[in-house]
This record gives C-alpha cells, structure tokens and sequence, in this order.
C-alpha cells in the first residue's frame, strides 16, 4: 500500500483572516506560515506543550521522546504555524486503522490506516484566546483533506473542549476507551470528504 507524503510547504492565513499591519514590512522570514513539522523543531514543540498541559493536568499528551518518533515517522500529519520563524501552534497527528481508539493509539503509527488521530493541539500562552487554535485545527483539516489516504480525523478530549471541537466538524461517538490516570475523555471524530470545499465555502 502506497504511503502518501506531503511535502512541507508554506500556507497563507485563511481568507477573511486580518493579517497583522507588521505584515507589510519587509522580513528575511515569512510574517506567517503553516508548515508540516520535523523532527528539529521537536524541542520548541515540547516546550509549548509542557507549558500548556503540565501547568493543568500534571501530565502532558506527548513527550519530547514522543515527539521526535511521530515527527520522523510521520511528519505529513503535523502542521505548525510560524510567526517570523518562532513556532506559535502546532498539531500532531499519526494513522490509525481502528474505528475506535484505544491505549495503544497513543503510541503507534499505522500507515496503512485511513484515520489521521490527533494526539496534540496546543497554542502558546501568549497567542491563546484569540481563536488562533481555531484557524490552525482550520488549515489541518484543510491539509489532512489533500492526503488521498486519509478519510477522517479523529482525537479524544476533556468535556471542556468538546464544544470547541465541535465548532470546526468534529462529532462526539461516545466515551474513550484510553484513560491516562484518572482522567476520561470523549472521542470525537470528523470526516474529511469535501473538508476543504466546504472549508472554502464558509469564508
């Protein structure tokens, strides 16, 4: 079975999206820009993540070990988005090949499967807010649709978060079956046929 890759490339803010005035300065690096992650940009992931979830639940999705394994087996389905060269976002995905997720998704890569799993989403703290996670899980899914391999996506979250998942296509199927100490979440999932038309559509 054929493995699809994306090269990383440099994406434009959504339309309709207001770009900072800084913007029309002349910079040596892009103002803004989506690009898939590599495994060099492992430790400004962490640092993010660590801040954004050790600081709230104690524990943290990814670890930096983790980090660099998904963004060398699959760096396809990460994004993260750039301000002046600085990572400010980013998500973290690999294929799975279950309806459902279990505790060995949170480890594992299957490039045979269809569903891209979201393992991580996190802002920095001071890009937070300001519905900034909202366009970045935006330009994913947009990504995510230009794989032909990938037909859903899929991630588990917190009862908080679910109507923020829900804003951008993501449906609750029930109770997950992964536990990390005492905390549960909810699966949620969302097709991505006719994402990126609809995604258009919408601006």
């Amino acid at each position: 079975m054929s493995i699809y890759h994306v090269k990383p490339m440099a994406l434009h803010v959504p339309p309709g999206i207001p770009e900072s005035p800084r913007c029309l300065r002349r910079h040596t690096l892009p103002a803004s820009e989506f690009r898939c992650l590599t495994p060099q940009d492992a430790v400004s992931v962490f640092e993010i993540e660590r801040e954004a979830f050790i600081s709230v639940s104690g524990t943290c999705p990814l670890y930096l070990d983790e980090i660099r394994h998904f963004l060398t087996l699959c760096p396809e389905l990460s994004l993260g988005w750039f301000q002046e060269g600085r990572l400010v976002a980013f998500i973290i995905g690999s294929l799975w090949d279950e309806e459902r997720l279990t505790q060995e998704s949170l480890m594992l890569h299957r490039p045979g499967g269809h569903t891209a799993h979201l393992h991580v989403l996190a802002v920095h703290r001071t890009f937070r807010h300001h519905g900034n996670g909202s366009v970045l899980l935006w330009r994913y899914l947009y990504h995510l649709g230009g794989q032909p391999a990938v037909h859903r996506a899929v991630l588990m979250c917190e009862d908080a978060l679910v109507p923020f998942y829900r804003r951008s296509g993501f449906r609750p199927v029930g109770p997950c079956a992964v536990t990390v100490g005492p905390l549960a979440f909810t699966e949620l999932q969302c097709p991505l046929r006719g994402h990126a038309s609809r995604s258009r559509n919408s601006c």
